[in-house]
């Protein structure tokens, strides 16, 4: 089977059978030639000013202490300013079904005002379900204001040779974030490396 990238008319039949599930989707026109916009959600977390030098992975203290959770009303903005970075989620929960992989870019529209919606989570295994995490940074010289709803971003779906044998959410994977609803600190302390070597 060739890889490909799925069109709208594909990705409108693949909804249609179930295979892929973007929930809720308010407008046809979130729908694009090869992608789907997504929205972000209105709950984000964002770093400390910490005394500490460095975050550690070894390290036994939880990364949620590092960090700020704020909820914001719809209609009011977030504020991210030149700098900062912050994470988020995707107002739509997401179902990819074990065939397929995804990547998540961010919008032009988002890019030209000097914010970018990934740093490294940009791909997405076959079996994910959730919604999707967003590493938000303002790499511009302007303080920008993110809208909880606000379409950030879009998903890319690609068809696989085969199915995974072993997709994300299998008992043998190390599936950290499936099914998230909010924004998750990084559980980097849990991987099998790390849980294995130890310091």
């Amino acid at each position: 089977m060739k890889l490909a990238i799925l069109s709208d008319k594909d990705i409108i039949r693949y909804m249609d059978e179930g295979r892929i599930s973007i929930d809720p989707i308010e407008d046809e026109k979130q729908i694009q030639p090869s992608s789907v916009d997504l929205r972000i959600g209105n709950e984000f977390k964002g770093f400390k000013i910490i005394t500490k030098p460095y975050i550690d992975p070894y390290d036994d203290k939880d990364l949620e202490s590092y960090m700020s959770s704020f909820t914001i009303d719809e209609g009011k903005p977030f504020i991210i300013h030149p700098g900062e970075f912050t994470l988020a989620t995707t107002y739509e929960y997401v179902k990819i079904p074990d065939d397929i992989v995804a990547r998540v870019e961010g919008r032009s529209s988002m890019g030209r005002l000097g914010v970018t919606m990934h740093v490294t989570a940009g791909y997405i295994d076959p079996g994910f379900e959730g919604k999707i995490t967003l590493e938000i940074s303002n790499i511009g010289k302007m303080p920008v204001a993110l809208y909880p709803k606000q379409r950030v971003c879009q998903i890319v779906f690609e068809t696989m040779t085969s199915p995974s044998d072993k997709p994300y959410g299998h008992e043998d994977r190390d599936s950290k974030y499936m099914g998230q609803t909010g924004p998750q600190v990084s559980k980097i302390k849990e991987d099998f490396d790390i849980q294995k070597g130890g310091i």
